[in-house]
């Protein structure tokens, strides 16, 4: 039987929710056909975890960024870890980087001051950004288009927002990355968005071991789970899940420079 390529362009491998059965979580990806992944250090803690990540396994790669809830603690010298970490040949982004308006841990002046010191810095080594965006969708725009973030582009992570907050984001060079939460029976508003987007522009993701989809919905999410979501935006699209699979690998590839 020939599996799917698929690449799960957002996880969290190192997440001590995996501590007990790492290594069979990562088998049972490969047995589902996933290929590739992007795993996200977001903060002081798995930024070295994702590294250990990416340089054990050749199919793993690293993003490296602030997540916006940590933005209150991180310091001067954490920006100039995080730029010295891209010349590793296994850093592909920076992120999860953006804002979050939910979870009241960070002032919204200090998200925004570290949010675009990381676009500056993307702009500066040439990566591409991944956007972390919760309740915050008019400011993530604004100060995107203020630091022309269309010059690295990158993905809108596990996208929740309107189909013109996404035309918006089309507009500055990002994909569009849903996850599980489109396997939902009432989540209409990301079913609509991604039957809109564009094939060339569309990624899929887990975020494991968050936001697990439809039928383990309440389970810990594993990157194997990434084939439900190909399937989901199959059904959406009209397309198989294979082309699916192959189409959102291509584009991974495209977007974090593993051609």
């Amino acid at each position: 039987m020939n599996l799917p390529f698929l690449f799960d362009t957002h996880t969290h491998l190192d997440s001590y929710k995996f501590d007990e059965d790492r290594e069979a979580v990562i088998e049972r990806a490969r047995a589902a056909g996933v290929q590739l992944m992007v795993n996200i250090g977001f903060d002081r803690e798995t930024i070295p975890t994702t590294m250990a990540l990416a340089e054990k396994y050749d199919f793993i790669y690293a993003a490296v960024g602030w997540h916006p809830v940590e933005s209150i603690h991180m310091k001067p010298e954490d920006l100039g870890w995080i730029e010295a970490l891209c010349n590793h040949e296994k850093v592909v982004a920076i992120g999860e980087i953006g804002l979050d308006y939910h979870w009241d841990t960070s002032p919204k002046e200090v998200q925004q001051r570290v949010f675009r010191e990381q676009i500056q810095l993307a702009r500066k080594v040439g990566k591409p950004i991944v956007i972390h965006n919760r309740d915050a969708h008019e400011d993530i725009v604004r100060i995107l288009q203020e630091e022309n973030a269309a010059e690295v582009g990158g993905v809108m992570h596990c996208f929740s927002g309107s189909w013109e907050t996404a035309k918006l984001c089309l507009d500055m060079n990002f994909y569009i990355s849903f996850g599980g939460p489109v396997t939902y029976k009432n989540a209409r508003v990301p079913k609509e968005v991604l039957e809109r987007v564009p094939m060339d522009r569309l990624l899929i993701e887990t975020d494991s071991p968050y936001l697990t989809p439809h039928p383990f919905r309440g389970k810990r999410n594993e990157s194997a789970y990434v084939a439900y979501v190909a399937q989901a935006a199959a059904e959406i699209k009209g397309k198989t899940m294979e082309e699916i699979a192959q189409i959102t690998a291509e584009n991974g590839k495209k977007c974090f420079g593993l051609e």
